[in-house]
């Protein structure tokens, strides 16, 4: 029998997945499409003389905090005042929230906010999002690491400015359950009712299928589909505790969950020392979230400000040392040498090519958009049960 907890959490799933579904036949369609249109119709954000007020919206954890962190420091050097919300929990809940806003050219005040590079693309092609001029960033121009510049999303940066990136792998309690080191690890009876996982599909299902050894860049979509199928079978059978955004670390800090399918750079918000990240032994996905200003943004001037300042290498250097992502920025390393050896030589921040062997781009399901909503539909049910 299905609880009304269950029944509401199965009701938003799906909800989200006809938004997702909807948003990637948009995206993928012509001119036509609500919100879509060409190139020529694309805005580019307002540059110029920043000051006011400015709000922007990132994910839990992605700022260092109190009277001497980056927000504090910004308003202070620049006069201009910053509402920073902490309430993108899931790149889908984050879209489902701010689409009635953006089919209207509206932003809910905001200015800027955090998404996966992924779902920039698809918000950017449904004309959600505006062009950004480098020429307004020019600490980002002259500061963006190599690496960070490249995206298959977003060739060339035209409308992204990488925040951070990182890993999805592996959180686990090394007290309760130490031996867990691969993703088929969560799939044991004798943790069941005690592993989270990703709400978002993209990272959640192409760590499922590098478990069985199939390689996510060229996987096909029945290959999405059995990892699926397994993934649907675990929530059937209770193996799954629940299924989470950003909050799988509250189960690890109650001593709910022994293992999560969990991001690199969430130690700020685990309260339990025995939490440990881990690359699984199969490897891991990389993603970068990145810094988008939607049509209807009441304060361009002032978000592109706030890129500038954090691109900054001192500026960047602190927030790395707190937040122990990849850090986009060039300089920020050497600044770490100096002030804070043990982050400047921390592989979650400034990770080696050894450090990253086994892991592959976070990949899209391929084909084509009937397929891409195929993939989604059979995701949505699975995470339900």
């Amino acid at each position: 029998m299905t609880d009304a907890r269950t029944g509401r959490t199965r009701t938003l799933a799906i909800a989200l997945a006809a938004l997702v579904a909807a948003l990637v036949i948009a995206a993928c369609g012509d001119s036509d499409t609500v919100g879509g249109g060409s190139d020529e119709d694309v805005q580019t954000a307002k540059g110029g003389k920043a000051s006011g007020s400015v709000t922007i919206s990132n994910w839990p954890g992605y700022i260092d905090p109190g009277k001497n962190g980056t927000v504090n420091e910004f308003e202070e050097k620049t006069g201009i005042s910053l509402e920073y919300i902490e309430d993108v929990n899931d790149n889908n809940q984050f879209f489902g929230k701010m689409k009635p806003l953006l089919d209207q050219g509206q932003s809910g005040g905001r200015s800027m906010f955090v998404v996966t590079d992924w779902m920039a693309k698809q918000m950017h092609d449904l004309g959600y999002l505006q062009d950004i001029d480098y020429a307004d960033v020019p600490t980002v121009e002259k500061n963006i690491s190599d690496i960070a510049r490249e995206s298959v999303a977003d060739p060339g940066r035209k409308f992204t400015i990488p925040w951070q990136s990182g890993l999805t792998g592996l959180w686990v309690d090394t007290k309760k359950a130490p031996g867990i080191r691969s993703i088929n690890d969560l799939f044991d009876p004798k943790y069941k009712g005690k592993v989270t996982f990703l709400l978002e599909m993209r990272d959640t299902v192409p760590m499922v299928m590098m478990a069985d050894g199939v390689d996510p860049e060229t996987a096909s979509k029945q290959d999405w589909l059995d990892a699926i199928d397994k993934i649907n079978k675990a929530t059937d059978s209770g193996q799954v505790r629940r299924w989470t955004g950003n909050e799988y670390t509250e189960d690890l800090t109650a001593g709910n969950a022994v293992a999560s399918i969990g991001w690199s750079g969430d130690a700020s918000l685990i309260g339990n020392p025995n939490a440990e990240w881990r690359k699984p032994t199969e490897g891991c996905t990389i993603f970068t979230d990145s810094m988008v200003i939607p049509v209807g943004a009441p304060n361009s001037p002032a978000a592109l400000e706030w890129a500038d300042f954090a691109y900054q290498p001192e500026v960047a250097a602190d927030l790395a040392a707190y937040i122990t992502y990849f850090t986009p920025v060039d300089g920020a390393k050497e600044v770490l040498q100096k002030s804070d050896p043990a982050s400047a030589n921390n592989p979650l921040i400034f990770p080696s090519e050894k450090f990253l062997e086994g892991c592959v781009a976070q990949p899209e399901p391929p084909g084509g958009p009937e397929d891409v909503q195929e993939v989604t539909d059979a995701f949505a049910d699975a995470t339900t049960g």
